[in-house]
């Protein structure tokens, strides 16, 4: 009677176990469903110089501003099938069109000093150029937490984080601010 009661009691402990991974299982397979079937956070990058940026998705909601600059990374944080709302590296969040952005990555300097880009991909390597404050540079690669990125004629490496669009973490709350860290 005892080897049934603990045969019962495995049995019913597998059952459930195989629930919750059904369970979680579909939890991850729902948080990954977009229109477009990529993930969400991601980033782009814009393909125009003259963006528009709305307060919700489509053309018929209000023109909050345009962005200017061709390349700059933004991340996008939830898509219609034709739209995107993103944050942008200032953390103001807005709806743009899918077709004005690229899925090629670029990354931007936000602090108010020069980034050096390193030769090799670990702390104390000789700069093999600095990324000025606001530069934008194309990000080629990244890799156990450093990041490869090409502006003009130079490259080099950057730990994960140094530049905005090289975390994979998010960057903006709902709210437009960016997170804490």
């Amino acid at each position: 009677m005892r080897t049934t009661a603990l045969g019962l009691a495995a049995v019913s402990l597998l059952a459930a176990c195989g629930q919750m991974s059904s369970a979680q299982a579909g939890e991850k397979t729902s948080e990954r469903q977009t229109p477009s079937g990529m993930p969400v956070p991601r980033y782009v990058s814009l393909k125009f110089d003259k963006v528009n940026a709305r307060a919700g998705p489509g053309d018929d909601h209000r023109l909050l501003f345009v962005y200017r600059v061709r390349g700059l990374p933004l991340q996008v944080i939830a898509e219609t099938s034709e739209w995107r709302r993103v944050c942008d590296p200032e953390g103001t969040l807005a709806w743009v069109h899918k077709r004005t952005t690229d899925g090629r990555r670029t990354a931007m300097n936000m602090s108010t000093q020069p980034v050096a880009l390193l030769k090799r991909p670990k702390e104390g390597f000789r700069a093999a150029a600095y990324l000025n404050p606001k530069a934008l540079a194309t990000l080629d690669r990244c890799d156990k937490g450093w990041c490869k990125v090409k502006a003009d004629h130079a490259s080099g490496w950057v730990p994960e984080g140094a530049l905005w669009g090289t975390s994979d973490g998010p960057q903006c709350h709902a709210t437009g601010r960016p997170p804490k860290s």
